[in-house]
């Protein structure tokens, strides 16, 4: 299973996917840290993204230090998230 480094997100995504392009924009603006992982260069990845998506190779798919995935996740639901 994939982990995330601590304290860090993990972003799973691919070259071409626009909703993965604009969350990467709003967390580099924020200044928040994280791991960006393509799907489609890396098979283990895409394996993970589907687990936690029902079999689907839906991005961007975000994994959290504490374990955690959410599938699209606004910033708003990041921050949140991270600060808990």
């Amino acid at each position: 299973m994939a982990t995330s480094d601590a304290g860090t997100l993990t972003m799973y995504s691919t070259s071409w996917c626009g909703y993965c392009r604009r969350l990467k924009g709003q967390l580099d603006r924020e200044g928040i840290a994280y791991s960006d992982v393509d799907i489609e260069a890396q098979p283990d990845a895409a394996e993970f993204v589907m687990q936690v998506n029902n079999g689907n190779q839906t991005v961007p798919t975000v994994l959290f230090p504490d374990g955690t995935a959410a599938t699209n996740p606004s910033l708003a639901e990041v921050k949140a998230r991270l600060a808990a």
